[in-house]
């Protein structure tokens, strides 16, 4: 009874290991440095736009599938936009849009510390603030995203990410969501 008492706790105490290197959770958080390029009218009315430096945080998972590949989903809030100029008005219109954001990256490992990202992301619209009066934002944003990552410590990496949207970010203009995002995040 003892023998098998000692090979199901010794079972359990590898399986426990074995998880905890195949899954890992974590934060992050950092900036984003956001546009929206496209047609530069909007019903007829011209305008500049310039990009918008804001923010995103979140949660993240990393799964280890093979000693040099690994997935790692997201869920972040991001917001992103823009700032327009239009030709008659003397000053600038923010149009900032707060998403619900699930990146899911393939990550190669090309060395033990330096990764490539790439991957789909889908978007949710959660809210639109905005001095334009832009009402018709689309609820739903797809990217696709690439970049690299690097493991400070087992517990510490930071990460540049380019997101480049495939969807219409309004109904009514023909703009997409263009975001570069600096992240720095922990491991547990």
């Amino acid at each position: 009874m003892k023998k098998i008492l000692l090979v199901a706790a010794f079972c359990l105490a590898t399986s426990a290991t074995v998880h905890a290197q195949l899954l890992k959770f974590g934060v992050k958080a950092g900036v984003n440095f956001a546009s929206q390029p496209g047609d530069a009218t909007l019903n007829g009315v011209a305008f500049d736009k310039d990009g918008i430096t804001s923010f995103h945080a979140g949660v993240v998972a990393e799964v280890k599938l093979l000693e040099k590949f690994s997935i790692q989903p997201e869920l972040l809030y991001s917001t992103q936009g823009a700032t327009y100029k239009f030709a008659d008005a003397q000053e600038d219109f923010k149009n900032e849009l707060a998403y619900l954001s699930i990146p899911v990256m393939a990550k190669i490992y090309l060395t033990k510390s330096l990764s490539l990202e790439a991957g789909p992301q889908a978007s949710f619209l959660l809210s639109q603030k905005n001095d334009v009066r832009f009402d018709d934002a689309n609820t739903f944003d797809f990217a696709l995203n690439a970049g690299l990552g690097l493991k400070i410590t087992e517990s510490i990496f930071v990460q540049g990410r380019y997101s480049l949207g495939l969807t219409d970010a309004s109904s009514n203009a023909d703009i997409r969501n263009s975001v570069v995002q600096l992240s720095a995040g922990f491991m547990f």
